[in-house]
């Protein structure tokens, strides 16, 4: 079996929408890269990628406002590299000078069952076997790499493996044009990544994800 189906939940989650420059708006539902994302945390190697196909709703969209401390200045390559030259450099922040309130419009009690393939990218010789025997291993237990999240690392995500003994469950009933929406970043540049969006659609609650060769800059 290469492909998977997680349910992931937690009480809250913004996937933040990129054209909001200060204060975070989440999308709708969850995006394809925020659900890749948790399929790394539980397991990813240089040798396979994950490819999400699909996400179902399964709770109501509900929304909440917020406001939450943020720091609005971070550590400065320049610093980190004169540091690892000198042996010694300016690598913290004072929270307390550098602490704003921002706002936010985020979900909360959220439920998705997210699908996706797993692949070999061809950098291993390891059979596909392998990897999908960890990753069942790993997710039936509840283990993982990191912590997975819902956009934002302090809405963690609690999730289990979905197989066929898994009782099923009906996505919500809503339909909606969710616009465009962001797919992934492209990579092709390490450099320079570039996102990469598709345009968005629910359909009964489940929106079909397209190839990441599909999506346009």
């Amino acid at each position: 079996m290469t492909h998977f189906c997680l349910e992931v939940s937690g009480p809250f989650a913004c996937f933040t929408r990129p054209e909001m420059k200060v204060e975070r708006v989440s999308y709708d539902v969850m995006t394809p890269s925020a659900a890749r994302a948790i399929f790394e945390a539980i397991l990813w190697k240089p040798q396979m990628r994950w490819r999400v196909s699909r996400i179902e709703v399964l709770k109501p969209i509900h929304w909440v406002n917020l406001r939450r401390n943020e720091v609005k200045e971070k550590i400065l390559t320049s610093n980190v590299e004169r540091a690892m030259k000198e042996g010694k450099g300016q690598l913290h922040l004072n929270i307390e000078d550098e602490r704003v309130q921002r706002a936010g419009y985020f979900l909360r009690d959220v439920t998705y069952r997210i699908h996706a393939e797993l692949l070999l990218t061809g950098k291993g010789s390891d059979p596909l076997i392998k990897y999908t025997e960890m990753f069942t291993r790993r997710s039936s237990k509840g283990q993982c790499v990191n912590q997975p999240y819902l956009g934002c690392r302090e809405f963690s995500a609690g999730f289990r493996l979905v197989t066929a003994d898994t009782p099923p469950v009906q996505p919500i009933a809503d339909t909606r044009d969710l616009g465009w929406m962001l797919h992934d970043m492209d990579y092709t540049h390490p450099s320079d990544p570039q996102p990469r969006f598709f345009r968005g659609q629910m359909n009964a609650g489940v929106i079909e994800v397209p190839p990441f060769e599909e999506a346009v800059g």
